[in-house]
């Protein structure tokens, strides 16, 4: 017996299964020609892009329909109507001069900035604007500048200028103006364009303890002396050297000069990297300066300590018996050690020892050291000494030889140009010649060689030492100088 299935509808029980009469679900009724076309006119595109499909049906359409839109906004528009209103009575006499002054007109139809009445026949015009009667400037030493020509510079007439210089002279050298000293002058009324203005007065500081002011009097100028009390008290730092020496004592206040000459001084005793430690103490004593008015002036490094608990280092800066001025310990006897520096900035390309030779094709012994740098760097002498030789040899080129203390002599090859000559007594960072590719050689560079007793060696190997000691007088001013630095009190 096959199973017969009903689905219950509105109307009634309708037979399911592939013997039904009628399709499965509810049955809808048959479309309309209205329906129809609504379906059709809604699947019109009636706005299509008219940049694409050019030519097209619907291109066509969407053209039509722009066209009728267009039509039918002008068909619809109500049109613009001018709006009739009354023209102001044109204006006459001062009203239009006020207001010609007023409006914004190009210059050329007169136009004027602000409101002013216009001038009238009691106005006289003038043939040139009358001048000031006194005029404020300043002025500026520049490097090398002389008094008298910064003033005629400045606008001041040369037999002002001149005798200004002249009193200045009288007080102080000129020529020891330091440059940047800012010159205050003001200039009088002067009898006609043709001439230059007086100067009435000048105003400036002469020297960090000295200002000087200049001023016309019925005799001429005269000049005025103002001193200005200086406290010479040295400045004294203390710390902890910490993770870095260099940046704990320029936290501490130290300045970036004196640092730096701290830790070259204490670079000829001990070695900065290996032997200073961060529970270590620096102590520093600089020059200083402090006016009245004050300005701070800090000048080189005094004193130079080094608190390592059983082996502390105490250095002052002192003029030795060559005039020089060097580091000498508390009992007055100076030691400089060290290894010898590069002549010259650069990098080597070519170590001390036996080598291809890369120009020759064969190998030989290299006696020296080349370091590749710049066409025209400075070479600088490594020790004090002085010029054996300065001239041209051989395969070397321009050769600057130095003969030092102690059996020590060092040669510089290849130069370009010599900055010393034969019999010159140099010092250790004194420029002697300028980097160059003479002789045999690939390119700029300096061939550098070092000789102990006679005999070559390697110029990383040498150490130097040199030792001095104060005696006499020297030493009693010595003495004095340090006991004087050690009253100082930090941070005073």
């Amino acid at each position: 017996m096959v199973p017969t299935v009903f689905l219950r509808t509105v109307e009634g029980l309708e037979l399911a299964g592939g013997t039904a009469a009628r399709p499965f679900g509810r049955l809808t009724a048959p479309a309309t020609p209205i329906d129809r076309l609504r379906d059709a006119v809604a699947g019109i595109d009636w706005a299509p892009d008219l940049g694409t499909q050019i030519g097209s049906r619907s291109w066509w359409r969407g053209l039509v329909t722009c066209t009728a839109l267009c039509v039918t906004t002008l068909w619809l528009a109500p049109g613009i109507r001018p709006i009739t209103g009354t023209a102001p009575a044109p204006l006459t006499g001062t009203a239009w001069e006020e207001q010609r002054a007023q409006t914004i007109t190009p210059l050329a139809w007169g136009a004027d900035t602000g409101r002013r009445m216009a001038a009238n026949d009691l106005v006289a015009p003038l043939a040139q604007a009358p001048e000031r009667p006194m005029v404020e400037l300043s002025a500026t030493m520049g490097q090398g500048d002389r008094l008298a020509s910064v003033l005629q510079r400045a606008g001041v007439g040369r037999s002002d200028a001149r005798a200004a210089a002249d009193l200045v002279a009288g007080a102080v050298d000129a020529d020891a103006i330091p440059s940047g000293t800012r010159l205050a002058l003001t200039l009088g009324r002067r009898p006609n364009r043709s001439v230059a203005r007086p100067l009435d007065k000048l105003s400036f500081r002469a020297r960090f303890d000295l200002a000087l002011t200049l001023e016309r009097t019925a005799n001429g100028l005269s000049m005025t002396r103002q001193p200005i009390a200086v406290d010479a008290t040295p400045l004294r730092i203390q710390g902890l050297v910490g993770a870095s020496l260099y940046r704990s004592a320029r936290a501490a206040g130290a300045p970036a000069k004196a640092v730096e000459s701290y830790i070259k001084a204490l670079a000829t005793r001990l070695s900065i990297g290996r032997d200073v430690a961060a529970a270590d103490s620096f102590d520093l004593i600089v020059e200083r300066e402090r006016a009245a008015t004050g300005e701070v002036r800090l000048g080189q490094l005094l004193f130079a300590g080094l608190d390592r608990g059983a082996k502390s280092i105490q250095l002052v800066r002192f003029e030795g018996e060559r005039g020089r001025a060097d580091w000498f310990d508390a009992k007055g006897q100076t030691e400089r050690r060290g290894f010898m520096g590069m002549p010259v900035a650069g990098r080597i390309t070519s170590s001390y020892g036996r080598r291809m030779h890369p120009l020759l094709g064969f190998m030989r012994m290299h006696k020296g050291l080349d370091i590749g740098a710049p066409y025209g760097a400075p070479i600088y002498a490594v020790l004090d000494g002085v010029v054996q030789f300065a001239g041209r040899s051989g395969g070397y080129g321009n050769l600057v030889k130095l003969r030092h203390a102690g059996g020590v002599a060092s040669a510089y090859g290849h130069m370009s140009r010599f900055a010393v000559r034969s019999g010159t007594r140099v010092r250790q960072g004194q420029v002697i010649g300028y980097v160059g590719s003479t002789g045999i050689s690939t390119g700029p560079h300096v061939h550098w060689e070092v000789w102990k007793n006679g005999q070559v060696v390697n110029p990383k190997s040498i150490t130097f030492a040199n030792v001095a000691q104060l005696s006499g007088e020297r030493l009693r001013a010595f003495k004095r100088q340090v006991a004087t630095l050690r009253t100082v009190k930090p941070g005073v």
